[in-house]
């Protein structure tokens, strides 16, 4: 068990992935500058309740994820910008609210269990096939923002990844952080894909009906 700054947002970040946050709040201010001077983590938690800024401390998702540091600007009149990158899940299992101005978590590290080594591989070919045909379709429509020169090679990893780019509820990300094995991980995740390339190619196909003149109102 350690003690780590927890950032509540709107947002899920998960292990491999960046996350872009501005910074203006005093109390997010003073975490993140601890954290930078400290060279420590800080942990993102989907918030539960409550709202991101200027109010009340949010109740938060008990399952995170670390967040390092990778570049810090200062932008003046209190304000930064800061780019960090997702390291490992952790749980939280008890909320300090007295001791700073930000929430600060006694959590413990939770890495995903892989039982069935066998069934999360068998998701994991079907996740990258479906993962490749998914930034093929973005790529003709031109929508592609995706700079995935490289894929982990790592299940999990890959995994988070894909859990990442997915345009899904933050609820829904959070269920996929918080699955203990990963052959549940990746089976959900071939689930949200099927759905979603089964919307891509809809749109496709009436993307070249349309500039084929195929509808007509008369």
């Amino acid at each position: 068990m350690y003690e780590l700054p927890l950032f509540p947002l709107n947002t899920v970040l998960f292990p491999g992935t960046p996350i872009h946050l501005h910074i203006f709040e005093p109390r997010y201010v003073e975490m993140i500058n601890y954290c930078a001077a400290q060279r420590c983590p800080f942990g993102v938690v989907l918030i539960r309740e409550g709202v991101e800024a200027l109010g009340p401390l949010a109740e938060p998702h008990h399952i995170g994820c670390t967040a390092q540091i990778a570049q810090l600007k200062q932008i003046g009149e209190g304000r930064m910008s800061l780019v960090a990158l997702g390291q490992e899940r952790f749980r939280v299992l008890d909320l300090d609210r007295e001791s700073h101005t930000y929430l600060l978590g006694r959590v413990q590290s939770y890495p995903i269990d892989n039982p069935n080594p066998t069934g999360a591989a068998e998701y994991n070919r079907r996740l990258r096939r479906q993962f490749d045909r998914f930034v093929q379709l973005l790529q003709e429509s031109g929508s592609n923002q995706l700079n995935l020169s490289q894929l982990p090679d790592d299940g999990a990893l890959f995994g988070y990844l894909a859990a990442a780019v997915l345009q899904i509820s933050p609820l829904q990300k959070q269920e996929l952080l918080a699955a203990e094995r990963l052959d549940k991980l990746l089976g959900r995740l071939t689930r949200h894909y099927r759905r979603e390339l089964a919307l891509l190619e809809a749109l496709r196909t009436n993307r070249s009906v349309l500039q084929a003149g195929g509808f007509s109102v008369n």
